[in-house]
């Protein structure tokens, strides 16, 4: 077992012994009350030199017996206190999963005024959930999040931890597993069981050219962070029943003041929402040749993507990048000008409903996944496409 470190807060006096003998600086007096932080190595002699006792190593975090830990755990995103889809998607897989190992599924959503977001969660297939209601956790901010996040896991022992690989799932996922002491496998896009009942984790590996399969046999919880629009969505159903556990988080410590939000809303946002993308590629030649991308998604009511090829010219904004380094997509209609069809991008949309690809090369990798394949100049296709779409508008 690996150990822990936490303060008994009944016999804290808040002296200060213990931050004067800490030779890692790991330690502050907070309310009065000592707060171990991130830091801290766990070499003891806070707890050697406290006349209270108050100080605690305990053991927590590596096991081989799957008993001690039941239940795979959710993390579903809000924004505005609307679930996201990846959250969504989690808690469909984590359904397959759970039917499997014959265990139940949670839930955990953290806000402000999120109360409302539980029953919605219990509708989506959650046999329980844990909502975590205050203002400081209306925005993410890395400190809040994974305390809370680190204290719930303790204290339910999740057999498997499931966080989608969003902005803020890549940055809370690595915080929570590293304080727990376990495993994460990053950016997952297909999540299975072994016979002896771990989670078998696949990822793409060395620039998608082989896919990894992973499993973390002696540590828990199993953790994985999971591509958005990957999974299918559960499915609501009403008359599903479970139950919902609000709580007041302990928060000790927020390093850092979110000042602004400043949302894109341009034809350049919501890439992984989109049911139609116009992606453009080095084909396009120059960056100001994404207008015509931009126009073509505009009258199609769709977003605009971009390959790493340009994303690294500096073309178009990493944000909006469809590929192993960027987002995956699954949109109903997925347009590719310009785009070869590199492995790495065709990782990212390739599960598209429908894929309309335009290359003037007919050899081109993007028409082998390609629903449609358009052999011709970009610049003499697009055009005709838009003014087409205008007259049928």
């Amino acid at each position: 077992m690996e150990e822990d470190i936490r303060v008994i807060e009944e016999k804290c006096t808040g002296c200060g012994e213990c931050l004067n003998a800490c030779p890692f600086s790991a330690i502050k007096i907070l309310g009065g009350i000592a707060s171990i932080l991130e830091g801290c190595n766990l070499c003891g002699m806070c707890r050697e030199v406290c006349n209270f006792e108050a100080i605690e190593i305990c053991e927590f975090g590596v096991t081989t017996k799957n008993e001690n830990y039941k239940g795979i755990l959710v993390f579903v995103e809000q924004h505005d206190n609307s679930l996201t889809g990846v959250g969504l998607e989690l808690l469909g897989e984590a359904r397959r999963l759970a039917a499997r190992l014959k265990t139940d599924v949670w839930a955990v959503v953290l806000g402000d005024k999120v109360d409302g977001l539980g029953e919605e969660l219990i509708s989506y297939g959650a046999d329980k959930v844990f909502v975590a209601d205050d203002s400081i956790l209306k925005d993410y901010q890395g400190d809040a999040y994974s305390q809370v996040l680190v204290d719930l896991i303790k204290k339910e022992h999740p057999e498997i931890v499931l966080i989608g690989a969003t902005d803020i799932g890549r940055v809370l996922a690595p915080r929570v597993a590293a304080i727990l002491r376990t495993g994460l496998t990053a950016d997952c896009t297909e999540l299975s069981t072994t016979e002896d009942g771990y989670l078998l984790q696949t990822r793409p590996a060395f620039g998608g050219n082989i896919m990894a399969q992973i499993i973390c046999p002696e540590h828990r919880p199993q953790m994985a962070t999971v591509r958005p629009r990957v999974m299918k969505k559960a499915e609501k159903d009403p008359a599903h029943k479970g139950e919902v556990i609000r709580f007041i988080p302990k928060i000790k410590e927020v390093r850092t003041r979110l000042i602004k939000t400043i949302r894109e809303t341009s034809r350049r946002a919501n890439l992984e929402e989109a049911e139609i993308i116009v992606s453009g590629g080095r084909g396009l030649g120059s960056p100001e040749n994404f207008k015509l991308i931009e126009e073509l998604a505009e009258v199609l009511g769709g977003v605009v993507g971009g390959s790493r090829a340009v994303v690294d010219a500096g073309w178009i904004t990493h944000s909006h990048q469809v590929g192993q380094t960027g987002k995956t997509v699954s949109p109903k209609l997925y347009i590719a000008c310009g785009i070869s069809g590199a492995i790495q991008h065709l990782v990212g949309m390739k599960t598209s409903e429908c894929i309309v690809a335009i290359n003037k090369d007919p050899g081109a990798s993007i028409f082998d996944v390609a629903t449609y394949g358009i052999v011709g100049d970009l610049f003499e296709i697009i055009p005709a496409l838009i003014a087409e779409l205008r007259c049928i508008s």
